[in-house]
């Protein structure tokens, strides 16, 4: 099979995913709910409800283990809840991005013949939130969270730069680094008085994720709650990945915008998104397929080159699109009851969020072309 065939393969099965029972009810509570308070939501920000919701979808635990009352949901099917949930309403998506994997995680990270943790186990069975602390270790020596060996577990100290969902999450994932050896210790960290917010973020894009820097007051992790301690090396290998590759939210913004484009009164508006829909088609098919070899290969750098230009193209597809509709909006598109400024504001978040230098140098080298 060839890499092309590969890559329309990887697409298709991704589209073939709303045949997947769950996959219709999730969408169609996507559009009912989600679609329609986008706006207010960015205003007001994601409330409890919704999480409530999501629950009781199951999208707190769709890719657990069915021992603890998940789907184990596959790759492939989860790209397409990721590619729903984003095209309807960004921040919700974004919330819920930050928990939504750790179940995989938790899994992989549990020993042969001993049970997870109390804490792991209510996750798993998505009884509670999870936010996300895991990104200041790509800026390691200069700002990181601190991890201190203690009897029994781990100190941790620091300011986390983004947690999103504050006020929602139970708990967070939160990767410290242990400076003398460079050990990166990822764990659950349940909020507590020793979590506090230092303020929300006053974002651009996203802004209704309540998205707060967060301080962590020499809080004591047991060793239960750890998920894995690898060197700094092994981290920023596995990091490649995440950081590289154009994933599903990008695709379902695109969507999203590309509906709305066509269905505008205005036939360049509507030649726009005849144009643009097969190119992102194409870089959809790229990219799933890029990302299933990477994995293959074990992961890292491999064909790093041709996933950054993928990110690259995928962002770009992205700005341009959106700034298609706001001009077909006219000034109207900028409005704040206006979907096109919520969609090219998420276009910018796309393209910083996971930045990497690698990333930054592609996207710069880009531009300068």
């Amino acid at each position: 099979m060839t890499a092309a065939n590969t890559a329309v393969s990887a697409a298709e099965s991704v589209t073939a995913a709303d045949r997947h029972p769950f996959v219709a009810r999730v969408r169609e509570y996507a559009e009912r709910v989600l679609r329609p308070e986008a706006l207010s939501t960015d205003r007001d920000g994601v409330t409890r409800e919704v999480i409530a919701e999501l629950a009781a979808l199951g999208l707190l635990n769709h890719q657990a283990p069915r021992e603890y009352g998940g789907l184990d949901i596959d790759r492939n099917t989860d790209r397409r809840l990721h590619e729903i949930i984003a095209g309807a309403c960004f921040n919700t998506w974004l919330v819920w991005a930050q928990h939504a994997p750790m179940a995989e995680r938790i899994v992989e990270s549990r020993k042969p013949g001993e049970p997870v943790s109390e804490l792991a186990e209510r996750i798993l069975r998505g009884e509670l939130v999870l936010g996300a602390g895991v990104s200041d270790v790509r800026r390691f020596p200069d700002h990181y969270i601190a991890a201190e060996r203690a009897s029994g577990g781990w100190i941790f100290t620091g300011a986390i730069s983004w947690v999103s969902g504050w006020g929602l999450n139970n708990a967070l994932t939160v990767a410290a680094v242990e400076r003398q050896t460079e050990t990166v210790v990822t764990a659950l960290v349940p909020v507590s008085d020793r979590t506090h917010s230092v303020g929300p973020l006053r974002l651009g894009a996203v802004a209704g994720s309540k998205t707060a820097r967060v301080e962590l007051d020499d809080v004591f992790v047991p060793d239960e709650h750890v998920l894995s301690a690898q060197s700094l090396e092994t981290t920023r290998f596995n990091d490649i990945g995440t950081a590289s590759d154009a994933r599903g939210h990008h695709f379902g913004l695109a969507e999203t915008v590309l509906r709305e484009l066509e269905q505008s009164g205005h036939p360049l508006a509507q030649d726009v998104a005849a144009t643009w829909r097969p190119r992102i088609a194409r870089i959809r098919s790229t990219a799933y397929e890029l990302s299933d070899e990477a994995i293959a290969a074990g992961g890292g750098p491999h064909r790093i080159g041709e996933r950054l230009a993928t990110k690259v193209a995928s962002g770009e597809a992205l700005s341009t699109i959106t700034r298609a509709l706001l001009i077909a909006r006219a000034g109207r598109g900028l409005s704040g009851d206006d979907t096109a400024q919520l969609h090219a504001r998420s276009a910018l978040f796309v393209l910083v969020q996971g930045q990497t230098t690698d990333v930054r140098r592609a996207q710069l080298a880009e531009l300068a072309r």
